[in-house]
């Protein structure tokens, strides 16, 4: 399957998403291709700290001129794509290719309007062809319950056409940004945190076949 892990607005999420799946399915045994099509190659410099550091698995990761090489894709069980709307070309390129688009989506307003106007984009880019299959969770949610904006985003997702939301959420915790910066998965930095058992239950069920 070709996923693009995607959306309109910077800062959601997306390469610490892309970067976890993809630890994540290798560790599952399966082979897998990352594309960093961003000009700001974050998960590329993640993949170089990961190297840097020996850490086990490796990962390699493929430029945006990849996206021009669908059956070099095929020929792997999984293939991740990782886009930023600073290149808006490449995000078309990779709506065209991908099977399914995953987008992680910051509990706020703005962020549901961004996602919204993500949806009606993707349409018009894949007129003509059979749409690839958008699903989006809550990433970056309040973990004090008496915060409530979580939830009202989660609600006007559910709401949205066009879009299949995931009920599992990450919350926004330093683990996620801790174990980034230093090149390992969430799951690798802290096997026993909240930000694990998060991760496993939003990895299942967007892998369930997997598990």
């Amino acid at each position: 399957m070709i996923t693009m892990i995607g959306s309109l607005k910077g800062g959601s999420g997306k390469s610490t998403l892309t970067f976890n799946l993809a630890i994540w399915l290798i560790h599952a045994n399966k082979r897998v291709m990352v594309v960093d099509a961003d000009p700001q190659a974050t998960l590329s410099d993640v993949a170089d700290v990961r190297r840097e550091e020996g850490f086990q698995p490796p990962l390699e990761v493929r430029g945006g001129s990849a996206l021009n090489d669908r059956p070099l894709m095929k020929e792997y069980d999984e293939t991740l794509i990782d886009v930023g709307t600073a290149d808006i070309e490449a995000v078309k390129r990779a709506i065209g290719i991908a099977d399914r688009i995953i987008v992680p989506v910051p509990p706020s307003q703005a962020d549901i309007w961004s996602t919204q106007r993500f949806i009606r984009f993707v349409e018009s880019v894949a007129s003509g062809r059979s749409r690839p299959e958008i699903v989006g969770f809550i990433n970056r949610a309040d973990t004090h319950r008496a915060i409530r904006e979580s939830d009202e985003a989660a609600a006007a997702l559910v709401s949205l056409p066009g879009i299949h939301y995931l009920k599992p959420r990450l919350a926004q915790r330093t683990a996620y940004r801790r174990s980034f910066s230093e090149g390992l998965a969430v799951f690798e930095l802290e096997p026993r945190g909240k930000g694990t058992r998060e991760w496993h239950a939003l990895a299942a069920a967007l892998y369930p076949e997997v598990v």
